[in-house]
């Protein structure tokens, strides 16, 4: 189940970035499209850490920076190529897929914090705990490393580029929606520790 997790986590990551571009509102509160995917991959790096170990799980939020640098790297080839005459999409294409630098930059940088930051906090708590309070390990690390990530993200993406109120607006409106989503998830972080425990369980001992 390792491999799956791993390839759920980076998979999850590149369709963020696309999703990205789509703005959606609740009410009066305007959030990105990204939000609906990247809070996912919190619980998958929970879960590794917690079945797996804290190694494994840092070596998946590694695999998920490189695969994302590369991702960037081979779409900015794509978008310089040279468009095909019946290819009349070009700016849209770049546009959906290209994005700012600097937006790109906020978000490498956002995730390399954030998610090393779960991965610290998550496994602090388990040394601390053993195998019991998941459920606090897995609410207190994803909640301060949303907040690092939401904090990071807007501020360097949007700092100069709209008013400071509506900057703090962005901040505070996205940060609860990820911090109500985080509390929501810990019954999916309980089921998928039981499965990956008990496929584990079934690797070791495949008589059983």
């Amino acid at each position: 189940m390792f491999v799956y997790l791993c390839a759920l986590f980076v998979g999850l990551l590149l369709l963020s970035n696309v999703l990205g571009v789509k703005l959606f509102s609740i009410g009066e509160v305007v959030l990105p499209g990204t939000l609906v995917v990247y809070v996912v991959t919190y619980i998958i790096t929970d879960v590794i850490g917690e079945v797996y170990g804290k190694e494994a799980a840092r070596k998946t939020v590694q695999a998920g920076f490189l695969t994302q640098v590369i991702a960037l790297v081979f779409i900015f080839i794509v978008i310089e190529l040279p468009p095909a005459p019946d290819f009349g999409m070009q700016t849209e294409f770049a546009a959906v897929l290209g994005g700012s630098f600097r937006v790109m930059f906020a978000s490498l940088l956002s995730y390399a914090v954030s998610q090393n930051l779960d991965v610290s906090i998550f496994h602090r708590l388990r040394a601390r705990h053993g195998e019991s309070k998941l459920w606090l390990r897995n609410n207190l690390s994803t909640i301060t490393s949303q907040l690092a990530d939401t904090a990071i993200f807007i501020t360097i993406a949007f700092w100069g580029t709209v008013p400071f109120s509506v900057l703090m607006g962005m901040l505070v409106s996205q940060y609860l929606v990820k911090l109500l989503i985080a509390v929501a998830d810990t019954p999916v972080v309980y089921l998928l520790v039981k499965f990956a425990q008990k496929d584990t369980m079934n690797a070791k001992n495949p008589g059983i």
